[in-house]
């Protein structure tokens, strides 16, 4: 598999966060030969909050100089762009939640951010670019995959549940015919059915430069038996896949069977739960390992079993040119080369339901004080799931949320135990986050995989931090 006839890559830059893999990680790693990836979870969000930061440097200005929508970056400045900036402690204007009902202004600004962070990304050399979505998030993949395509993203990658869709998706937007999605609707008795979703471009924007090429399509899973699944037909079969442990940052999948947890509160996983590459070898379509392969020799065991190579997060989420705050990437650093980092896979921090690897720093969500004294909210609302009122219509609601505001929805109150809101700690990661009213400022939480060993290499006595280039160097060093 290749994007305009260069090889395959042997690392894929993991796309994190909320705007941790931002657009200077990606085309740091894409000028270096490898595969930049830009995290494409609310876009929209981070768009917005750089332009009412002044958008230093010009970049988000001049990225949407070239989106090819007559009228939509003209709109969109009016609305966010404050020159020199909001003055301290002035909260953000909100952006349009996501929805199953179509909302112009919202289109346009996730279709533009999605855009402008991969134009960023590709600008100024040949490199490929790539851009992570999470399939939870399935209200807003038609419109960000578009701007991304608009943008010529050279790959789509998908993880956080089976995109199934996501194939046939990418192949009607690159001819900028209508695309289809089906969301799930909760209904009553635990009952589900599916809502359709239609993006049509022409429709939206009006007559307009198209998509040059459809990206290639990888599929994050972590099992082979999901692998085999997607396969089976053309309309569901991606170009290949990303298969990712229990070690690696971020969600990951639960375990099977009964969910034990060990002494720490952690999900115990097992041999079940192990990728066998071998049976994914076999499916004939390219893969990469990923979940603490960031060292030659784990590249070199990912080969011999088969992988092109392997996707790599937290060595780049902690280098010098990914989009983590700088006080929270020199606390992480210090703490790991002390052996005192501590990453616990919490099966209740995300409102997905799913594992979160969460990172113990002083001062973010994994303190309790932190977590107790944070007013619950949700007005981001990317992981909210819509769900059938008693009176018919649809409704939102996220576990996030306050707690008598979810009962009442419907939902089930030992499902919000324990629940983070990831939309606003993951944008305060990235100096992103909201300022409430009284001067409340929302907390961080950062997520990294549990295999730091990297840094050994990586942080040599005396240095303060590393490059991307210098992660690919040590990746790609004999083993």
């Amino acid at each position: 598999m290749t994007a305009e006839g260069s090889t395959a890559p042997q690392i894929i830059q993991g796309g994190m966060g909320v705007g941790v893999s931002g657009w200077r990680l990606a085309a740091a790693v894409a000028r270096a030969g490898q595969l930049g990836v830009v995290s494409g979870t609310a876009l929209d969000a981070v768009l917005a909050r750089r332009l009412q930061r002044g958008d230093p440097g010009g970049h988000a200005r001049r990225a949407l100089e070239q989106l090819p929508l007559p009228g939509v970056a003209g709109r969109i400045l009016a609305r966010y762009f404050v020159p020199g900036g909001l003055a301290p402690r002035t909260p953000f204007r909100p952006v349009p939640r996501t929805a199953l009902r179509h909302n112009q202004a919202r289109a346009e600004l996730t279709v533009a951010a999605n855009f402008a962070e991969v134009y960023l990304a590709k600008e100024g050399h040949r490199g490929l670019v790539g851009v992570n979505y999470l399939e939870k998030i399935a209200t807003a993949s038609a419109e960000a995959a578009y701007g991304a395509m608009l943008a010529g993203v050279d790959y789509v990658l998908v993880g956080a549940g089976v995109p199934a869709q996501i194939p046939e998706l990418l192949t009607e937007l690159a001819r900028q015919r209508p695309a289809r999605l089906s969301v799930p609707v909760a209904g009553p008795d635990a009952g589900q059915e599916q809502h359709p979703l239609r993006f049509d471009p022409l429709a939206v924007f009006g007559a307009h430069r198209g998509p040059s090429r459809r990206p290639h399509l990888l599929a994050i899973v972590s099992s082979a038996v999901l692998a085999a699944y997607l396969v089976r037909s053309p309309a569901t079969r991606p170009d290949g896949f990303v298969l990712e442990g229990a070690d690696a940052g971020g969600h990951s999948a639960p375990p099977r069977g009964p969910l034990r947890l060990d002494e720490h509160g952690e999900p115990v996983y097992g041999e079940r739960d192990r990728i066998d590459a071998a049976k994914v070898r076999a499916l004939g379509l390219p893969f990469w390992l990923a979940g603490g392969y960031a060292g030659p020799r784990a590249l070199a065991e990912a080969k011999a079993a088969g992988a092109c190579g392997v996707q790599v997060g937290s060595a780049f989420a902690l280098c010098e040119e990914s989009d983590l705050r700088a006080d929270l990437k020199r606390e992480a650093l210090a703490r790991a080369v002390r052996g005192e980092m501590d990453v616990r896979a919490d099966p209740n921090a995300s409102p997905t339901g799913f594992p979160f690897k969460t990172a113990q720093l002083p001062g973010t969500l994994t303190e309790q004080d932190v977590y107790e004294g944070r007013r619950r909210l949700c007005d981001l609302g990317y992981l909210r799931t819509a769900y059938r009122t008693a009176r018919g219509g649809i409704g939102y609601r996220c576990p996030a949320e306050p707690v008598e505001e979810y009962v009442a929805k419907g939902g089930r109150i030992e499902d919000t135990v324990g629940r983070r809101c990831l939309c606003n700690a993951l944008t305060s990661t990235v100096g992103l986050g909201q300022t409430r009213a009284g001067g409340y400022a929302e907390a961080p939480l950062v997520t990294l995989g549990k295999d730091l060993g990297f840094l050994a290499h990586l942080l040599p006595a005396g240095a303060q931090g590393y490059s991307a280039a210098d992660v690919i160097e040590h990746i790609l060093a004999p083993s």
